[in-house]
């Protein structure tokens, strides 16, 4: 594997000192950003982000994971983050096959090979890294468990637009739409928009300043909503990942009631029904658990770590 280093801002990221990042090719020849957060003896941890993440933004859950002796890897997704876009509007999301993310997963893995990254592997994967990262334990990604953070397994959208976003997608899929950008969304990123003490994130207004200064910190990190066919492909792979009832790993799923982006009730009758599940309710919470208040923090890392100790001997 070719590494080449990449940057990564430390100061707004909070991560460990020795994290670092590189850039390496993809299968299909697409660059991304992979960094190593952090290492840890008892394990690592592959990070799979949400739409319009990128690695600083784990730099905290990297601090944590290793506090408890695990090392972590995250990743930039193509299309996101500094990986390279694939419309010539960089402020649109968007992938030409939600498939072509395996693509990713598997660099993500290579890269933590590479680097010789202590066993056991475990997942961590967050709202559309939920998704990718279920597609990936159901092609045999070998982690001994995952942790699904408000996974996209389902879009929280009102019953009357569903109809409505599936024709209108599947067009826009046929006919390669790829600028046109979802109605209800902006160019600009939402973290900048949104109000600290009412948004869809976080109820800690600390931490969306944490989010606001890395935007601010690193040019190019912004992306805004995404595009008419991201959302259908994101709506077929929603579909097909529900029929799931065993990843061939255990999960622990973690649902915030009060999430408003990804549908609670399909993630928790997923969550439910997997061979192996559990599932961690997050009273009140928002989509962002790992950056929620301090007590809804310290939940998620006190179940996540106690569930990888567990399966640490499976």
């Amino acid at each position: 594997m070719t590494l080449q280093p990449a940057p990564f801002h430390h100061a707004t990221s909070c991560a460990p000192e020795e994290a670092r990042a590189d850039w390496v090719r993809t299968g299909d020849g697409l660059r991304l950003r992979l960094a190593r957060l952090a290492t840890g003896p008892r394990g690592t941890v592959l990070i799979l982000p949400g739409r319009t993440e990128y690695v600083e933004k784990y730099g905290l859950v990297a601090g944590e994971l290793q506090r408890h002796g695990y090392g972590s890897v995250a990743v930039d997704f193509r299309g996101q983050g500094l990986a390279d876009r694939l419309l010539s509007d960089p402020a649109i999301g968007h992938v030409e096959r939600f498939a072509d993310y395996q693509q990713d997963v598997a660099a993500l893995v290579d890269y933590a090979r590479h680097l010789q990254m202590p066993q056991p592997w475990f997942m961590i994967g967050h709202s559309m890294g939920g998704a990718i990262g279920l597609r990936a334990a159901l092609n045999g990604l070998d982690v001994k468990a995952a942790v699904f953070s408000a996974p996209m397994w389902g879009i929280n959208m009102p019953g009357i637009l569903r109809p409505v976003s599936w024709s209108l997608g599947l067009i826009a899929h046929k006919a390669r739409m790829n600028q046109w950008i979802t109605p209800g969304t902006r160019r600009t990123t939402y973290v900048r928009l949104a109000d600290p003490n009412d948004n869809f994130l976080t109820s800690d207004p600390a931490m969306l300043d944490y989010m606001r200064q890395q935007l601010d910190a690193v040019l190019g990190l912004d992306l805004g909503g995404p595009s008419v066919p991201w959302l259908y492909r994101a709506l077929v792979e929603c579909r097909d990942l529900q029929k799931t009832t065993d990843p061939g790993l255990p999960t622990l799923t973690v649902v915030p009631t009060g999430d408003q982006i990804v549908s609670v009730a399909d993630i928790t009758r997923l969550g439910q029904q997997m061979t192996g599940g559990r599932v961690l309710i997050i009273d009140g919470g928002r989509h962002e658990t790992m950056m929620e208040t301090p007590e809804r923090r310290k939940l998620f890392f006190d179940e996540s770590i106690g569930f990888f100790d567990a399966h640490r001997g499976v």
